[in-house]
């Protein structure tokens, strides 16, 4: 417990977190402009959440030495993965309803009016599929089932890390 509590605090951990969140969206785009996959509204927000994700492990990884940056760090991972989680459950819940009524899709991210995300930077942003269509599966599971899986994993693992660094605190 003791080692997993100091992984935080170094470097290492921070920048391999941060590749395998750059993967994820390189992975996106692959996706989104190699295999013709036109994200939907819930895609977008879900790649926002994993830019969340990579904000977390750029910022921790700049000085994960320093108390301030590591809880700015961690507060970035837990609500970007949760958020991300609760996202993909709700895209889920999307493609499976028999309820045609039940849900609606946007055509234009929700993004504040001071960040409007989908006009600076529309072939990153931009979304033109739609939310009910499942367009790829991998052994069965759709994009969002998996991305609740790995936004779930991301959650999990920020617990777990932020558990044993609390642990860690109470029994020094």
């Amino acid at each position: 417990m003791n080692w997993l509590a100091h992984l935080p605090t170094q470097r290492t951990p921070w920048l391999l977190f941060t590749a395998i969140v750059f993967m994820l969206e390189v992975t996106a785009l692959f996706f989104q402009y190699k295999m013709g996959l036109a994200p939907c509204i819930m895609c977008i927000y879900q790649r926002t959440a994993v830019l969340g994700l990579l904000g977390a492990g750029i910022v921790g990884s700049i000085n994960p030495q320093s108390k301030i940056m590591r809880i700015v760090a961690y507060i970035t991972w837990g609500v970007s993965s949760i958020w991300g989680y609760l996202i993909a459950r709700e895209h889920i819940d999307m493609q499976t309803t028999t309820d045609p009524f039940a849900f609606s899709c946007e055509f234009e991210p929700n993004f504040p009016s001071f960040m409007p995300l989908h006009e600076w930077i529309p072939s990153f942003f931009e979304a033109t599929g739609d939310c009910g269509n499942i367009d790829w599966e991998f052994l069965s599971l759709s994009m969002p089932a998996w991305m609740e899986i790995i936004f779930g994993l991301f959650a999990l693992t920020f617990f777990i890390v932020l558990g044993s660094r609390l642990i860690l605190k109470r029994t020094v």
